[in-house]
């Protein structure tokens, strides 16, 4: 059994509670709420600055010359097809400027940025891969679920259902489980490590929105 079949049988009980949860269940009927949708992409669209360096970083630390490749590919990927996608709700609800990071997605990012900096090139790996993987798996399961027509959301759900980022999904998969071949049993441990908490944090990043999360002191 590969790596990230291993890692997913362990986040499988997380993922069904991503697609138990009410942003994704209202997101699926196009029922959810404009405001937290809203206030998902623009949190989200703060993320994406972030997990395209973490990317980044990656492809700078790795030794193997074909992951770096890859992984600029996937900085380029997420910086120009994701942020079309945020643009284009930005334009449909008229957001102008940026907005400050919610305590979630702040916690998230800087996750993903020590966890890419501090660790080994197989453990970065793993953190940023729930985020290709998770979000693929909630997109085809609301493409496959879905009886409403016209859903408003409709744009997000084929960007992340689509065989394109089921392309780039397949190779960072690919990749994960080449480092782990890799990598000793402790390594392999912080991979799955690391991994199962960014899946939780994927989970409490959609329910922040759903809460249009705050800081306390705001």
């Amino acid at each position: 059994m590969n790596w990230t079949d291993k890692a997913w049988e362990k986040a499988n009980p997380i993922y069904e509670k991503i697609i138990g949860m009410p942003f994704v269940k209202e997101l699926l009927k196009g029922t959810l709420d404009p405001e937290k949708f809203k206030f998902y992409i623009e949190q989200d669209s703060r993320y994406l600055e972030y997990f395209a360096r973490a990317l980044s970083i990656i492809a700078a630390k790795t030794e193997d010359v074909n992951i770096m490749l890859d992984f600029i590919r996937f900085a380029e990927g997420a910086i120009v097809v994701e942020r079309s996608l945020h643009d284009s709700y930005f334009k449909q609800y008229e957001v102008k400027g940026q907005i400050s990071m919610s305590p979630t997605c702040h916690h998230y990012v800087h996750f993903l940025q020590s966890t890419v900096y501090m660790s080994q090139s197989s453990v970065g790996i793993a953190a940023v891969l729930p985020c290709f993987w998770v979000y693929k798996k909630v997109g085809d399961y609301i493409l496959s679920n879905q009886n409403a027509d016209n859903n408003q959301y409709q744009n997000w759900i084929d960007t992340y259902a689509g065989e394109e980022f089921g392309l780039l999904v397949k190779k960072a998969i690919s990749i994960c489980d080449k480092a782990a071949a890799s990598s000793t049993v402790e390594q392999q441990e912080s991979m799955t490590e690391v991994f199962l908490t960014a899946c939780k944090l994927e989970y409490n990043f959609w329910d922040s929105a759903y809460l249009l999360e705050r800081w306390n002191s705001d």
